[in-house]
């Protein structure tokens, strides 16, 4: 079978599992356009209750997302994953019949104790060999943008037709249809990863937090989410007084959506191209921040609305994509799983602040400073992006080996390190696995896979 191509399992399971993670998001991410709305209608409301409900899930989703994953590896992906499926559709139904806004807060913080993400990606690692990984992830990363914007457009007309109470009911039909397609589509795992390429390995979590490269990236999508969730507080009511009805909102979600998506193809292809990834992303970050800044300084007009969230979006859609790739290049060999779980709860963890302040500054000091305070928060992360060391071009692998001692291991990785085009080695005897982060155009595998199966 060609090497080049994914087969029929593989593509089984990348489509079947960003489904999955596809519909989870959608259900998620709702809210955001008609929640700040809607949410004034609830026995309880304020600002900070609002930025709570918003926020809420990232929370548990924070905490819980390493221990799932943890959890899948030793009782199976399958399970972990529809446990994490019938918690999401439980906070869905208590957030439905929720008259208040303290019980639409406790569904979503419910929803999000379902945190199934590192294990629906350890499941897609098990279902596909090392050389295809990267495909099937990227598939499930196109699915989660995807559902945003979806859930940008879907969001305010399903709570026009059928309410708050509707959105949620929606979203719990969306969770059982993901039940479905795990247990009857999902292929089961016919092989399983190494541990450290895909789950987060506990002993490794406290070195990696403190290493300075990754932490420009943790606290890099931190900030990221917090802005996104902090202003979604306050943008529907100010499109709303700009003289859009919330029901025509998604005429204006869509055509923004897509067009950042467009504009941000010229970062990408300057990225790449000219290897000015560094340059880029701090573009990205000084846009992303201009655009909050000016959302707080220029009047709110329909047009200037528009226009900056254009630029907002162009930079959010440029850094939520590029950040995973950077930080999959940074990862030491072998811990790939424990870089991603820190990076997911740090995204999950910035949600959950960005409710809470958004909300809480909205109370007391008014919602247009919710602008001006992410955009100074933006710009701190700018300057610490500017510090960032520049990339090596670089892909993690994993091999099979059958060294059989510590000592071997060791000579063998000296051995390894000195070869044209490797620029990182880990070998774990015990495991019988070697992860490589290597220069693909450069290295030879053959050469590689002879050193690592010693007669």
């Amino acid at each position: 079978m060609s090497n080049s191509a994914l087969n029929s399992i593989e593509k089984k399971a990348a489509f079947s599992l960003a489904t999955v993670f596809g519909l989870r998001m959608l259900g998620l991410f709702m809210i955001l356009p008609v929640f700040a709305i809607y949410g004034q209608e609830l026995v309880g409301y304020s600002p900070i209750w609002i930025g709570l409900a918003i926020g809420a899930y990232g929370l548990t989703q924070a905490l819980l997302q390493i221990p799932m994953g943890i959890l899948s590896d030793k009782f199976g992906r399958k399970p972990i994953i529809l446990v994490g499926l019938v918690v999401f559709l439980l906070g869905s139904i208590v957030a439905a019949m929720s008259e208040t806004i303290y019980g639409v807060v406790a569904g979503r913080a419910l929803q999000g104790m379902g945190a199934i993400a590192s294990a629906v990606l350890a499941l897609a690692a098990d279902l596909s060999r090392e050389e295809q990984r990267p495909k099937v992830m990227a598939t499930i990363g196109m699915f989660i943008g995807l559902s945003f914007t979806l859930a940008m457009v879907v969001g305010p007309i399903v709570a026009q037709a059928f309410g708050l109470s509707g959105l949620f009911w929606f979203t719990a039909a969306l969770t059982v249809g993901a039940m479905f397609m795990i247990q009857f589509m999902v292929p089961f795992s016919v092989n399983k990863a190494p541990r450290g390429d895909n789950v987060a390995l506990p002993d490794q979590i406290s070195r990696l937090i403190r290493d300075p490269q990754l932490f420009r990236l943790n606290i890099g999508v931190f900030i990221l989410h917090m802005a996104l969730t902090a202003c979604f507080v306050t943008l529907p009511k100010q499109f709303v007084e700009a003289g859009l009805a919330l029901e025509d909102h998604w005429q204006l979600y869509l055509p923004t959506l897509l067009g950042s998506f467009f504009l941000m193809v010229p970062f990408m292809i300057l990225a790449i191209k000219k290897q000015k990834e560094k340059q880029m992303f701090s573009s990205a970050v000084l846009l992303f921040s201009l655009a909050l800044l000016f959302l707080w300084y220029i009047p709110s007009s329909l047009f200037s609305l528009v226009f900056l969230m254009v630029l907002f979006f162009t930079a959010f859609n440029y850094l939520e994509a590029t950040m995973p790739s950077i930080l999959s290049r940074l990862a030491p060999a072998g811990v790939k799983g424990s870089v991603m779980g820190i990076y997911s709860s740090s995204q999950f963890m910035g949600a959950f602040v960005g409710g809470v302040l958004g909300g809480a500054i909205a109370g007391q000091f008014g919602e247009q400073m919710i602008f001006l305070v992410m955009a100074c928060i933006g710009f701190l992360w700018l300057i610490a992006a500017m510090g960032m060391k520049p990339l090596k071009k670089s892909k993690s692998f994993s091999f099979k080996t059958t060294i059989a001692t510590e000592e071997q291991a060791d000579i063998i990785s000296e051995q390894l390190i000195n070869l044209p085009g490797v620029v990182e080695a880990t070998l774990v005897h015990s495991e019988a696995v070697a992860y490589l982060k290597l220069d693909d155009k450069v290295v030879d595998f053959q050469q590689i896979k002879t050193l690592l199966k010693p007669s």
